[in-house]
């Protein structure tokens, strides 16, 4: 909260003593909440304690970021609002009038989603697949610290994943400087590139540089942050090929060109698009809403119902696990695919044996099971958010979409008032706690905060 406060402060912005103010406050809670577990017994980490730290370290500190965005006039319902949505990297926002605000808020905003981003790759990469969720032991094997001894420990595993992240921040900052965005612009976005999180300094996001060159850059730096951070461990220590040999990184670079090219293809010849124009407005759309960013140049509802159903599919795919990116993630439709040519082939000759091999490695046997349990709640959860949202009033597209956009962290929703050209600040405020209830869901993939809702979890 400090850096944001000198800002401010160097631009001679009163707001910089509400970020002071709420640096002091937080210090001071923290403080106490030190002080009162201070013991000299060790600590033992389990499971339950795994769940129950990861899911509240969230909630209490996207509690705290909120406190800031009071200052600028927002209840705390927006506030808590904003501030969810910037850690999870969803990119909903209640804020209008970015154009006008002060740049210690803008650069609070994307600070939020560069923590976020950088939390919740060292919680997929270490955390989830410890407490086995949704399908994440498959990539407790993967982890370099355990097969290949890239490195030996998880704190060194931490270590190295935040010097990429900080390494991609840099190279991104960098590029966005020299294709024409300020230093600040250049800063702000690129925190908010490479969590693949989409906050943007601007009302009209990327559509207010109308820059071509700009991006081109962030559709290259989008996709790296929704590549496996641990693949760019293995390349850091000379395993150059690494992003070739895993099967989540092709997946996920073929769905990209098939997708971009089709959609390019359709738009060129049933709008009036040139190719070449409408591959440049394809590949930056597809690729943000596919990597769970969210950012926009231009309003794709507008192209037609195609367009519209296509995105709205789009919202469920997402990156890599281990990534910045959310959504349902590739490698589980690809052990859904998997699975469904097992069964396809089981029906056809009975007695076929099938195995099932991911990476060159055999599928764990609860893993095909946590798959197809975290794709059922999956869809039911953006099912029951649907419906509690369209209890609030909204109309079904908003309701579905907004739900949609939330589980799965990508921000814009559909239609006029959540979509690309609109915002979240009109939505009821018991809407609002609902879509933070869902991006805290989606962020920590469903099932580490739906089973502390369970009483065997307690006793």
């Amino acid at each position: 909260m400090t850096i944001p406060a000198a800002l401010d402060a160097a631009d001679g912005n009163d707001h910089w003593r509400v970020f002071f103010a709420s640096a002091v406050f937080t210090v001071f809670i923290g403080g106490l909440m030190v002080l009162a577990t201070m013991s000299n017994e060790p600590f033992r980490f389990g499971i339950k304690e795994g769940f129950v730290l990861t899911t509240f370290s969230w909630v209490a500190t996207a509690a705290f970021a909120a406190v800031p965005f009071i200052g600028v006039g927002l209840s705390y319902t927006d506030a808590f609002f904003e501030s969810m949505s910037g850690l999870t990297t969803t990119g909903a926002t209640v804020i209008e009038g970015l154009d006008h605000l002060p740049r210690g808020i803008l650069l609070w905003r994307a600070l939020l989603q560069g923590i976020g981003g950088l939390g919740i790759v060292v919680t997929a990469i270490i955390i989830l697949p410890f407490l086995r969720v949704g399908g994440m032991q498959l990539f407790q094997a993967e982890r370099p610290d355990r097969s290949e001894k890239v490195v030996p420990r998880a704190a060194e595993l931490v270590t190295a994943a935040a010097a990429i992240y900080l390494a991609l921040l840099l190279a991104c900052t960098i590029a966005y400087t020299v294709f024409g965005m300020t230093l600040f612009d250049a800063v702000c976005h690129a925190l908010t590139t490479v969590s693949t999180a989409g906050f943007s300094t601007h009302d009209q996001s990327f559509e207010f540089f109308a820059s071509p060159s700009l991006e081109v850059v962030a559709i290259v730096f989008m996709i790296l942050g929704a590549l496996p951070f641990v693949v760019f461990i293995r390349m850091a220590h000379g395993d150059l090929k690494a992003p070739w040999k895993d099967a989540q990184v092709r997946g996920l670079l073929t769905f990209l060109g098939v997708v971009i090219l089709l959609m390019a293809v359709w738009l060129s010849s049933s709008r009036n698009f040139s190719f070449i124009e409408a591959l440049r407005l394809t590949a930056f759309n597809v690729t943000s809403i596919v990597t769970t960013t969210g950012f926009t140049n231009t309003d794709y509802t507008q192209w037609g119902t195609f367009a519209f159903g296509m995105f709205f599919l789009l919202k469920f795919v997402g990156g890599c696990s281990g990534s910045t990116a959310g959504a349902i993630k590739i490698y589980r439709l690809q052990v859904a695919g998997m699975l469904t040519r097992s069964y396809l082939l089981h029906l056809i000759s009975p007695n076929r044996v099938v195995s099932l091999v991911y990476n060159g490695r055999r599928l764990p046997e609860d893993v095909p099971f946590s798959v197809i349990a975290f794709l059922a709640i999956y869809m039911a959860t953006i099912g029951a958010f649907t419906v509690v949202l369209a209890a609030f009033g909204l109309d079904f597209v908003t309701a579905l979409s907004a739900a949609t956009s939330a589980i799965s962290t990508i921000g814009p929703g559909l239609g006029e008032i959540v979509g690309p050209a609109g915002s979240y600040a009109g939505l009821p405020a018991l809407a609002k706690w609902a879509l933070c209830m869902a991006m805290l869901l989606g962020r920590l993939e469903l099932f580490t905060v739906l089973v502390l809702f369970r009483p065997e979890f307690w006793r």
